[in-house]
């Protein structure tokens, strides 16, 4: 053998190892962030729960002359949080789990976070932490059981987003028009969800919120709301809204992302009649409804909420304010209560700037 096949073999061999290297480098790359195929950069919905729909935050804004409400996370602050702690912009979309029994299998290597009402969270039968970033491998699969106590949505969000089209400036899903987030409606078993492409990062991983701003979820709710616009001395009598404001309201079976039902209740009203708008008190002539604000359907009150209507013919004697309304959206129908507690003006911009700051990385530790 002489010194050129030697020099040979040895070129040969080098390459074939910087070929190794690149192919081993590259495998990897799309193993952990999908590369450029679509299959391997999924998430596999295994079981749908009851209500399992992409959202993103604030929603599809600027269309309430259309005749659209935003929709949009019923609970803005656990959605947020979730955001926070995997390192995505606040408004990220994400998925809003009602109730729970939700079930998914990823194909790529994911950091996650789930907050908002407590239910038992698994990957492959293995519990993990609420409100704390944790991994999946490719092939876990992430399992949300049932809510058993306060609260009654749950919000998963994932590092880089879930990767649906935009629609009117928005990813969030409107229920009621049957477009936005994923085809329009809610997950269930066989979809597979398109996550935006992004490299696993493990230093997002074990992300906790300080344990003090975790909200507590029970079974009796206080709501910060402002009276009117249709309230005392025009349109219910002072002993109503005194009422409203004292009384604990069960919410009824009938509610959902379009409105949160309250008890009826017999009122005073101001006036007999609604006049040209119709022969009950609560009649008016079809206004504009503002966004979380309580309609007086006849002698029922309903919350409008995300996917709500945008005007209608009924006053509105109370709205909530941005820092209380995420907390309609863990209203239990038929079993939860509510006290609605006034506030002025300066009080509830006091709040909402409060609020405002909490969700900071500031406020994010190390689990």
């Amino acid at each position: 053998m002489t010194d050129a096949h030697v020099c040979l073999g040895w070129r040969e061999l080098s390459q074939m190892s910087i070929y190794l290297f690149f192919y081993l480098a590259w495998a990897t790359w799309r193993i952990e962030t999908g590369g450029h195929t679509e299959a391997l950069n999924m998430m596999e919905v295994v079981e749908g729960g009851i209500q399992t729909t992409v959202q993103d935050y604030p929603g599809r804004v600027g269309f309430l002359d259309l005749g659209m409400y935003p929709a949009g996370p019923m609970d803005h602050l656990a959605f947020r949080f979730a955001n926070l702690l995997v390192g995505n912009p606040l408004g990220a979309a994400a998925l809003e789990v009602t109730l729970g029994g939700f079930k998914a299998r990823f194909d790529r290597h994911c950091v996650i976070a789930v907050t908002g009402a407590p239910m038992p969270v698994t990957v492959n039968g293995v519990e993990v932490p609420m409100w704390q970033s944790f991994e999946v491998k490719p092939g876990d699969l992430l399992t949300l059981g049932m809510a058993k106590t306060g609260g009654f949505r749950a919000y998963v969000a994932i590092h880089g987003g879930i990767d649906v089209p935009e629609y009117m400036g928005s990813h969030a899903t409107f229920t009621v028009g049957g477009f936005g987030g994923f085809e329009g409606r809610g997950l269930k078993k066989g979809d597979r969800v398109q996550l935006k492409l992004t490299p696993f990062s493990q230093k997002l991983v074990g992300r906790a919120l300080r344990k003090e701003l975790v909200p507590t979820y029970s079974f009796e709710w206080e709501i910060e709301a402002m009276r009117g616009p249709q309230a005392d001395p025009d349109y219910m009598a002072a002993e109503d809204m005194e009422f409203f404001f004292s009384h604990s309201w069960k919410v009824d079976r009938n509610s959902n992302r379009m409105g949160i039902r309250l008890e009826p209740h017999k009122w005073q009203w101001a006036r007999e009649t609604g006049g040209v708008a119709g022969g009950h008190p609560s009649n008016i002539l079809d206004n504009g409804y503002a966004v979380w604000t309580v309609n007086m359907c006849g002698d029922q009150p309903i919350i409008l909420t995300a996917d709500g209507p945008s005007l209608g013919g009924f006053i509105c004697n109370a709205t909530l304010i941005h820092a209380s309304s995420w907390k309609a959206g863990q209203l239990v129908p038929g079993r939860d209560h509510v006290k609605f507690k006034e506030v002025t003006i300066d009080e509830a911009i006091a709040m909402a700037r409060a609020l405002e700051t909490s969700i900071s990385e500031t406020n994010i530790v190390r689990g």
